[in-house]
């Protein structure tokens, strides 16, 4: 992994910082334009958030809240709550199934945990597991639809790509609001998914398959 930071950080220096602004605009946009609603309806990935005295937080709620809408409009019968114990008692899934069950749970949705994961790369490589019946071989992933907060959305569209998923995005907010908060999330995930990006690119490139099987 340290290889990858240091081929990142030559090719940050030798673009003079523009790559990152690249990344930047590419993660801006993807916050900005992604919808709300699903034109057909899919399998939806819910991403958990770090919990606050084992309840969700304001950006995991909104992505519940989200979620929550899309069962509401039939737009999905199938949600995998993504997140294992991040600090507490409960992982993240599971305060995000006691939260949507005190929210009113539409019948007839299958609501499956995900409890393994401590981040957004293995949140997908265990959704990927089951959502895989019968094995890699044996059974295609079914499209998905990725629900999280908008400053989230293009490192998990990225990754979820990477893992073979057809996948689109879905924000949790209503609106992008481009607020000292929302700036500072969008340099940290813009910073993020230029490492990964650049390091499995460049994994790719010389045969390093520890790199790529690492990151993606």
């Amino acid at each position: 992994m340290l290889h990858a930071v240091v081929i990142t950080l030559l090719a940050l220096v030798l673009s003079l910082g523009l790559l990152w602004v690249g990344y930047l605009i590419h993660v801006w946009r993807v916050a900005a334009r992604s919808p709300l609603t699903l034109a057909r309806p899919m399998t939806v990935l819910v991403f958990g958030r770090r919990l606050v005295d084992d309840q969700p937080e304001r950006d995991y709620q909104q992505r519940l809240q989200r979620a929550l809408a899309l069962m509401r409009a039939e737009q999905t019968e199938h949600v995998l709550l993504l997140g294992g114990r991040s600090g507490g008692s409960l992982s993240e899934a599971a305060a995000g199934q006691a939260w949507l069950s005190q929210h009113g749970l539409p019948p007839g949705v299958i609501l499956q945990l995900e409890q393994a994961s401590v981040d957004s790369l293995e949140n997908l490589r265990h959704a990927r597991s089951l959502l895989q019946e019968d094995g890699p071989l044996m059974r295609s992933l079914p499209p998905v639809a990725l629900v999280t907060s908008r400053y989230h959305l293009a490192r998990c569209l990225l990754l979820s790509r990477r893992l073979g998923f057809d996948s689109v995005p879905v924000a949790a907010e209503p609106e992008f609001r481009l607020d000292r908060r929302n700036l500072l999330r969008l340099l940290t995930e813009s910073g993020y998914l230029m490492w990964i990006d650049v390091g499995v690119r460049w994994g790719r490139l010389i045969g390093h398959r520890r790199i790529v099987e690492r990151m993606s």
